[in-house]
């Protein structure tokens, strides 16, 4: 079970990448993160493509994005996320890296057809698009997760 103090360190997880690492006392990493994060933000123009994304202006949206960097952006954020969340719960969970190596991946892939990939011939564009891949890459990485522990388990009782 999740304290309140661990659940309020994942959740500046979310916030922002390394927050949560700032809230553990591992000052470097919690920096080094923050620093990853802005540096891509800023490189990707990422809050103008939020902006623009928000405001249905969706081509001008793909025109602002930098691909080559905003590429970096979901690793570095599950990354923060699992990070958090392995240190507020404190033991070792077994393949608990799944759900968020899985999300990181399928919201690159989102990024990457973003500029492309129609839905009823509207495009969704690089914000929405890989939002709508997370829960796709959650879930799969749940199964996953489960599949597997399933089969170590039956693999050690023989």
């Amino acid at each position: 079970m999740i304290t309140k103090d661990e659940l309020e360190k994942i959740l500046w997880s979310i916030a922002l990448p390394g927050f949560a690492q700032i809230l553990n006392k591992k000052f470097f990493k919690g920096l080094l993160l923050i620093g990853l994060e802005i540096l891509i933000n800023v490189q990707s123009n990422f809050n103008d493509v939020i902006i623009l994304s928000f405001h249905g202006e969706i081509e001008r949206a793909i025109g602002q994005t930098n691909y080559q960097w905003l590429m970096f952006y979901p690793c570095l954020y599950f990354f923060a996320i699992w990070d958090a969340y392995s240190d507020a719960n404190g033991k070792k969970v077994s393949l608990a890296f799944l759900p968020f190596v899985f999300s990181a991946y399928l919201v690159t892939v989102g990024l990457i057809y973003s500029a492309t990939f129609k839905v009823y011939g509207m495009l969704l564009g690089p914000i929405w698009l890989p939002m709508l891949s997370l829960p796709l890459g959650i879930l799969i990485g749940i199964f996953l997760r489960y599949m597997l522990l399933k089969f170590i388990y039956r693999a050690k009782e023989s």
